[in-house]
This record gives structure tokens, sequence and C-alpha cells, in this order.
């Protein structure tokens, strides 16, 4: 007969799901956090910084530095994006960061370029088990500066605006939606980053993005091969990654808070 332990909290559920899903223990996760949605991202942190990856025969897998990052692959779509930022209530990291690829909606962005976003568009429905829709996805926004000044001390530029966050995965063939797309005058279309908002402002956790743009779907050679993608994790990965670690060690450095910020 199985062994059942009896959880009636949030907190016990997620106390004992954590380690599940990364087969990590909680004293092994750091208070500043990369979120991304491939195990390379994951397998670059590791060897930067010579430890280990957990988690290879697990959902998720982490790495964490000794100058206190962790980084978590989560894997892609806004339901496994709620479930990593309500699995990291467990240990109340001090910042979040995630740092995810989007599709260009703008003739101006090209592939490669960097996103920042103010906000985004909770057309996923899943951060509607959070809050009311009408509730807005906001990142944190003295986790946003602490990227926008990594970028720029970087001698980088980024685009800044909403983004739209979908859960259709598949969606390049339909002109309806790609024409709606046009009219919300989003910059850019991705999996997760409205849901981490919306999860982590319910989970109490500060929270950003940070996104690549690896394609432009809305024209269809702009649209994302298996050759396109494996160019822009060539080209522009690496960038991404370091860019995100930057942007929590300064954060850890000010050794301010991110949740609120008072000018």
């Amino acid at each position: 007969m199985a062994d059942y332990i009896d959880m009636k909290t949030k907190s016990e559920i997620v106390t004992n799901w954590l380690p599940r899903y990364t087969g990590a223990a909680l004293t092994e996760f750091q208070d500043y956090v990369l979120l991304t949605n491939f195990t390379a991202y994951v397998k670059m942190f590791a060897d930067m910084h010579n430890v280990e990856v957990r988690g290879l025969d697990k959902p998720m897998q982490m790495a964490s530095s000794p100058d206190g990052i962790t980084i978590i692959n989560f894997g892609i779509g806004s339901s496994n994006a709620a479930l990593a930022m309500d699995l990291l209530g467990a240990v109340k990291p001090k910042a979040v960061l995630f740092l995810g690829k989007c599709g260009g909606l703008k003739k101006k962005t090209a592939v490669g370029d960097l996103i920042l976003p103010i906000a985004a568009m909770r057309g996923e429905g899943t951060s509607d088990d959070y809050f009311d829709s009408k509730v807005p996805a906001l990142p944190s926004f003295s986790l946003q500066k602490a990227v926008s000044e990594a970028i720029t001390a970087a001698g980088l530029n980024y685009w800044t605006g909403t983004v739209y966050t979908t859960n259709r995965r598949v969606w390049e063939h339909d002109e309806e939606f790609k024409q709606y797309l046009t009219s919300v005058r989003a910059i850019a279309v991705d999996m997760e980053t409205a849901t981490i908002f919306i999860a982590g402002f319910a989970n109490e956790i500060p929270k950003g993005a940070l996104l690549l743009v690896s394609d432009q779907p809305m024209i269809p050679e702009g649209i994302k091969t298996a050759d396109s993608d494996n160019k822009v994790s060539s080209n522009f990965v690496e960038r991404h990654l370091k860019l995100g670690i930057e942007s929590l060690l300064g954060v850890k450095r000010a050794g301010q808070s991110v949740k609120h910020l008072r000018f």
C-alpha cells in the first residue's frame, strides 16, 4: 500500500512538491531565481559555475551557483509557469526573473533583440484562477529597473512594451488571431509572461522578465523552424543568460528588496 502524507495547506503541498518536481532539497535553492523554458539554459548555467544539474530525470531541471542564484527549467506553457511560481512559494525567493523567448510582432523588432516588458496581456486563461481578469499583469518595477541597468552596462539596447501571453502554441496560420494581435498593439507574443507576473503577485514573489525575440511569426518566412531556433540558440542564448545572471547579481549587491520601491 502506498505511503501518503496528510497535507492540508498550500504551504505543506508546495514544500513537498518542489523537491518532487526538481529532485533538489529545499536547502539547495538560492534567494535569487532565473526561470527558463529550456534545459540548455540550465546546462549552460551549470557549466559556467561548474555545478551539477539536478532533476535530469524529473519534470523540472535546476542548478544553483555559489554566488546565490538558482536556475530552473519549468517547461513550456502557462500552466507550467503557474506551477513553478506556486512551487517557489516553498522557498520565497527574493527575486524571480523569467528568461523567455518570444515572437516579435512589430517590424522594428528583429530576431535576437531583447524585450523588457512593462506589462503583459492575460490571454492565456491560467491566470484567471488567481485573480479577476481585470487585474493587470505587471512585473516588479525595481527588478525590471535592475535588468535595464544590466543591459545598459553591457552596451546593449532593448525594446520595451506590452507582451501578449497566449496558451495557444500553434496559431501562426490563423489570420484572424494575427489581426487581433495587431489590434491590441502588443510588441511581442509568448506563453508565460502574464502567468508569471500574476502567479508571482499571488505568491508575494517579486518577479520580472527579459525576453529574447526568437522569431517573427506574423510573416510566413519568419515562423520559427528547428534550424532558425538553433541559430538563435547559437548566437544569442549565452548573452541572454549572462544578462539575467548579472541582473540578479546587481539586485543582490544592492542589498535592497525589489518587492517594493519608494522614491
